[in-house]
């Protein structure tokens, strides 16, 4: 990732081509480069690193194994593998940096973390990792997902989190974040906003990208051990687009290697029916940074859907909108309809049931499988479908 990258990112302003930056009043941007400042001097420092790797060993759980997918690859004539995110402690690729900023806010001298989340993953990893080191924690989450993902509120509330609902707007993710953020330019001097994907204004996108390249770097390794080579394409769901960069960075330098990102189409192709913002968007400011944005015609902000709340985000990260500009990455949409069968399809098939949000990559590396017979699929499971069962079985009944 570094050796293909480097020369294509200004670190100094944070940008990934012409996407990211910091678009914020001038008052923070010497407070979010002091925290650029900290975080480079602290994952160089070995103290941090092998406190951040133990954390990520002994109480998260990793390494976490690629799967063969032994059923479906039988049924599709395609070797389909999983990269198990879901086996994480909290049940997605969320903790991986949500540990990292909560130690970062604590080395740093920060008092509390304040967060924002989408179908609740983020939440619980976050309301984890500040129960764990000592810090307060707020966490913002839309009266929408709040009534979809209650499992995961009801662990923020025991993690001892305060969970604010968000009733404005949509009541979903892009409200979340307004909020979180407005409650963050009030309490910056002791809180550290810990932003929930590689989004938002420089450092952000990078710091959490930072943390989550653990899952590329496991990946490669391990499906070399595995099957003596590399994958033919490697598949992940996009919606800020945290657990994608994270696995795309362990192959970005492989041309050989095909990788897809995959966006929710949600109910239709019309503005407001999806949260394709690579596929629909436009250039765009949104929560401090550049990116493609969803909008509507008179260039406002434009309502984004999916089914999987943690996807249903009208931006997303800067580094996404540069893969796609080079071509290096693909990025293709999978709809409602297509994600619920996909998360039947894995439940039955292999008796893993996946997080909404992964049934997305899912479903599309199930889509693509007849062009790949004989050849070897790398699928990012990034969270597992706990939180998303009461939601499905009462909107999206199936019977076999």
């Amino acid at each position: 990732m570094e050796t293909y990258m480097k020369d294509k990112i200004s670190e100094q302003e944070g940008y990934f081509g012409i996407y990211g930056g910091q678009y914020i009043d001038e008052s923070l941007k010497t407070e979010f480069n002091n925290i650029y400042s900290q975080f480079l001097k602290l994952k160089d420092d070995e103290e941090f690193q092998n406190e951040f790797k133990d954390l990520l060993e002994h109480f998260s759980c990793r390494p976490t194994p690629v799967y063969y997918a032994k059923n479906l690859s039988k049924k599709t004539e395609c070797d389909i593998y999983l990269k198990r995110e879901d086996l994480n402690h909290t049940g997605a690729h969320k903790i991986n940096h949500c540990l990292g900023e909560a130690l970062l806010a604590k080395k740093i001298g920060k008092k509390k973390v304040i967060a924002e989340t989408g179908a609740g993953q983020h939440g619980v990893a976050m309301a984890t990792a500040a129960a764990l080191l000592g810090l307060e924690c707020d966490i913002y989450m839309g009266d929408v997902d709040i009534k979809k993902a209650m499992p995961n509120v009801n662990r923020m509330k025991i993690l001892g989190a305060n969970v604010i609902s968000v009733h404005s707007g949509q009541k979903t993710l892009k409200e979340a974040v307004d909020k979180a953020f407005e409650a963050y330019l009030n309490e910056y001097e002791t809180a550290l906003y810990a932003i929930g994907s590689v989004v938002g204004p420089h450092p952000f996108p990078s710091i959490v990208e930072y943390f989550q390249s653990i899952v590329g770097k496991e990946a490669r390794e391990q499906f070399i051990n595995m099957t003596g080579g590399l994958p033919d394409c490697v598949i992940a769901c996009v919606g800020g687009g945290s657990n994608s960069i994270g696995i795309f960075n362990g192959f970005i330098n492989d041309k050989e290697v095909e990788i897809y990102g995959v966006e929710p189409l949600g109910k239709g192709e019309k503005i407001g029916e999806n949260a394709a913002s690579l596929t629909y968007g436009r250039e765009g400011i949104i929560h401090g940074f550049k990116c493609l944005l969803l909008q509507n015609e008179d260039n406002t902000v434009a309502d984004a859907y999916s089914v999987a709340s943690g996807l249903d985000y009208p931006g997303v990260g800067p580094k996404h909108c540069y893969l796609k500009d080079i071509g290096r990455v693909q990025y293709k949409t999978i709809n409602d309809n297509e994600a619920i069968d996909a998360f039947y399809e894995l439940s039955r098939t292999e008796g893993i049931i996946p997080a909404l949000e992964s049934s997305h990559a899912v479903a599309y590396g199930l889509k693509i499988a007849k062009d790949y017979k004989g050849k070897k699929l790398l699928i990012n499971l990034s969270g597992r479908g706990d939180k998303d069962i009461e939601f499905v079985l009462e909107n999206y009944p199936r019977t076999f």
